[in-house]
């Protein structure tokens, strides 16, 4: 049986304590549990599982992340209510994580449902990550 699920992703780092630090202030937030020292896992309602996991960089490429060159652009995360958003957007800015953008509703907005309450952040290598909570989401 096929179910499409996603079953990980991992992420080359340029500085593995730093990103630590980050994944392990956001990760845990979103109801994931860490179970290596740079590995994290959301365990699916049908026990399978989300890992993410960090690797170090190879040494001396020289290049910093840009969304916009072909790859990913940024990744997303569901939460349950608006004040999640908000809840998690504090801990992670105590904690020092570079915002991009403030917890904001982009609803109504082409491209988003009636809605879409998210904040962003930027890894300690650039990357950008979402938290949302979405309501009447356009695919």
């Amino acid at each position: 049986m096929v179910n499409g699920t996603l079953s990980h992703i991992d992420f080359s780092v340029s500085d593995l304590e730093k990103s630590i630090l980050f994944y392990d202030t956001l990760l845990p937030a979103l109801g994931y549990r860490r179970w290596r020292q740079s590995a994290w896992g959301l365990e699916y309602p049908d026990g399978s599982v989300f890992g993410i996991d960090l690797r170090p960089a190879e040494t001396g490429i020289g290049r910093s992340y840009n969304r916009y060159e072909p790859g990913p652009h940024h990744l997303a995360f569901n939460v349950d209510a608006d004040a999640a958003v908000d809840a998690i957007f504090e801990r992670m800015r105590e904690a020092g994580a570079e915002v991009a953008d403030a917890p904001a509703n982009y609803g109504g907005q082409p491209g988003y449902g009636s809605h879409y309450y998210a904040v962003f952040f930027f890894d300690p290598d650039g990357f950008k990550v979402e938290v949302v909570h979405s309501i009447g989401f356009e695919v």
